[in-house]
């Protein structure tokens, strides 16, 4: 069995455990950890994940924001002037872009229902333009079922850091990883 498989087995054993309906938006959380080196692979196999969790009873939606950034910046009518100064982007990216993020996700939490688990891929995507934390803050309210979020980085008790590249936070989420994943909920 790979690695892969491997975390979708764990993943089972979390998702299956019936859910607490009487807790908050942050603690309804998965965040999925793998190597950042996996991240191929789990997208190939990423239907693991999507059958562990439709035998355990709930709904599934799989959201790829892997394409969000280019798409948004293809919109925008002043693209060309930002790639002319980069450095103009940054106040654009925490305001327009975090709340575009957080408004395409919102959409999917809120039509996902208190029995499904929308499943965030592509979050490597978002590295250097938005923090993955900040997004989830950002959508805690919206969350009535399960948001498993494909996390390609590391995980050292409640610190999460994105591609090992990043300072890490803390954060309530429950961490699913191969080597323990901490209670389930």
């Amino acid at each position: 069995m790979g690695r892969i498989e491997e975390l979708a087995a764990v993943y089972e054993r979390h998702v299956s455990v019936p859910w607490q309906r009487s807790v908050s938006g942050a603690q309804r959380v998965m965040l999925l950890v793998y190597e950042k080196e996996l991240e191929r692979t789990l997208r190939a196999r990423v239907g693991e994940f999507e059958q562990a969790t439709r035998r355990s009873g709930h709904d599934w939606a799989l959201v790829d924001c892997t394409r969000w950034f280019a798409e948004w910046m293809a919109a925008d009518e002043y693209r060309e002037s930002w790639f002319e100064d980069p450095e103009l982007l940054g106040m654009k990216l925490e305001g327009e872009f975090r709340e575009e993020v957080a408004a395409r996700l919102r959409k999917e939490l809120e039509a996902a229902g208190e029995n499904g688990v929308v499943a965030l891929l592509g979050v490597a995507s978002l590295y250097g333009f938005l923090r993955v934390s900040e997004v989830i803050r950002s959508v805690e309210q919206a969350i009535r079922g399960r948001l498993v979020v494909f996390f390609p980085g590391t995980k050292n008790e409640s610190n999460y850091r994105l591609l090992d590249a990043r300072d890490g936070w803390n954060y309530l989420a429950q961490g699913i990883t191969l080597h323990g994943g901490g209670p389930a909920l």
